[in-house]
């Protein structure tokens, strides 16, 4: 009996290794992912302006990366007693506005920074709606639970999200010509949108990216969506909000992401990284026994022939 459907993403004609440096930006699942990376050691910049989910904002941010923008106090505004950036997540948010604004800038002059010299960019699209504010049309790409009637939404069109989509594309490319691109459609459903509406958005999403897939060498497409939502498919591998995956299916998606995206080495690599750092994470209940000595020194050898093998890699975290 069969109960799940056989897929298996296509492999990168470039592989991923530890060498190559790689930004992701987007919804949360590039911070799944991201987060696995890292884990695996390799050297992640993740969402500089923090969780983004719509190409009007996500390719903004970007284009603010290649440009180094600095932020005024001007872009920041007061909404429940916190100062907040339209253009950034509320984790950036504090009540001390310079000290808002060193954050912001800081990341903005690091994320330049890690752009020109990286060799990939991971760019997860959540949604095709995107927000303006009501009063002067300004773009908006995190609401911080001001009043919905200061904002206006809109789906973007398909033409819409080619033409930003494309423009990045190009200035990215011409900022770092070594850049390659990973696309992903965030497997998380928007179902605040309503789920017709999430379909129709989630749908604009993947024909455009894969219009440019097609278009542009460099340019890959990693099936997240399809593998959370055709392949596991079963509601047990959602949180309790029915839309966010688990960890186990963050796990599966990333194992499908290690197999399509790393070289064989590469791969046997992060798999002993992970032995390694299980260890590294390891409470014994009895510190200070022979059987806990011996278990210490031998993984202090491990770490040690790792480092020796692999200079590149952080261990110290």
């Amino acid at each position: 009996m069969k109960l799940q459907l056989s897929f298996t993403p296509e492999r990168l004609a470039e592989a991923i290794s530890h060498t190559e440096a790689i930004m992701l930006t987007g919804s949360c699942f590039a911070e799944n992912i991201g987060n696995r990376l890292k884990g695996d050691k390799f050297r992640v910049f993740q969402n500089p302006n923090g969780i983004l989910y719509d190409p009007v904002s996500i390719t903004g941010s970007i284009i603010s990366y290649i440009e180094n923008k600095k932020y005024s106090p001007s872009e920041l505004v007061m909404i429940n007693d916190l100062w907040h950036s339209w253009q950034h997540h509320g984790s950036f948010g504090g009540m001390d506005q310079a000290e808002v604004l060193n954050r912001v800038n800081n990341s903005q002059q690091s994320a330049h920074e890690f752009l020109r010299d990286a060799e990939w960019i991971f760019i997860t699209l959540g949604s095709a709606y995107h927000y303006r504010l009501s009063a002067t049309g300004a773009p908006v790409a995190n609401c911080h639970k001001a009043p919905a009637n200061s904002f206006i939404k809109q789906l973007l069109s398909i033409e819409q999200i080619q033409s930003l989509l494309d423009t990045c594309i190009h200035r990215l490319f011409h900022f770092n010509p070594r850049l390659r691109i990973i696309f992903t459609v965030s497997p998380v459903r928007y179902i605040r949108d309503g789920l017709v509406a999430n379909n129709l958005s989630k749908a604009r999403l993947t024909e455009v990216v894969q219009h440019l897939v097609n278009k542009f060498s460099k340019i890959y497409y990693f099936p997240a969506y399809e593998l959370v939502n055709d392949v596991l498919r079963d509601y047990r591998f959602f949180k309790e909000d029915l839309v966010h995956p688990t960890d186990q299916a963050i796990n599966f998606v990333y194992e499908q992401f290690r197999s399509a995206c790393f070289d064989t080495a590469t791969y046997n690599l992060t798999t002993e990284i992970s032995r390694v750092v299980a260890d590294l994470n390891h409470r014994p209940l009895h510190p200070g026994t022979p059987a806990n000595i011996a278990f210490n020194e031998a993984l202090e050898q491990k770490l040690s022939g790792l480092k020796q093998r692999f200079p590149y890699l952080d261990f110290d975290a």
